[in-house]
């Protein structure tokens, strides 16, 4: 049986129609983009920086924290949807009706994007810019090669923390902190 291509511009409801046989993937302006499975290191810290948040959100009642893979709307007509490795959404902009099973229909609170070999430093910076379009108030850009944090509290305001600070939430999130050296393997 032949399977027939997605037509294109792709809407999120037809992306997320497709998740079980399409792999990892994203949407950009209705187009699919494909995603490598990500490497150990990657893994190690993505889930390091979730269980912090997650500890911290669920601790504090301050809303929901998603992990890797999570889709966002970001834009519509055509289409965008982004999958940051963690993030947060804040209670108040949780659904009365709870989390939905499709992709939430609005950027995150906090994003969090993890480094890969395989990245390009310049599509993560438009997806950082993407982000704050949409609404989303703190992107984290960690670094595992350097071991440094990218805290943006919008495009262009950035401070850059390495291995002996202390990463915190700022106002998104008031009162979370985390030692930076906790992310990362200790034997890498």
């Amino acid at each position: 049986m032949a399977i027939l291509a997605p037509r294109l511009p792709l809407t999120a409801e037809e992306l997320f129609d497709l998740r079980d046989g399409g792999g990892r993937c994203e949407l950009v302006s209705g187009e699919i983009i494909r995603l490598t499975p990500i490497g150990a290191e990657h893994g190690v810290v993505t889930a390091r920086i979730a269980s912090a948040l997650d500890e911290y959100v669920e601790a504090n009642d301050l809303g929901v924290c998603c992990g890797a893979d999570t889709g966002f709307i970001l834009e519509r007509d055509p289409d965008t949807v982004r999958a940051p490795d963690a993030a947060v959404v804040l209670a108040s902009r949780v659904p009365a009706s709870g989390v939905p099973v499709g992709y939430w229909p609005f950027a995150p609170d906090l994003a969090v994007e993890v480094i890969s070999p395989s990245d390009r430093l310049a599509d993560v910076h438009v997806k950082i810019a993407e982000y704050f379009a949409a609404g989303t108030r703190l992107v984290w850009l960690v670094e595992p090669e350097t071991r440094m944090v990218h805290v943006y509290r919008s495009p262009q305001q950035v401070e850059v923390l390495g291995i002996d600070d202390d990463l915190d939430g700022g106002d998104v999130l008031p009162g979370f902190q985390c030692p930076i050296r906790r992310l990362f393997p200790s034997d890498s």
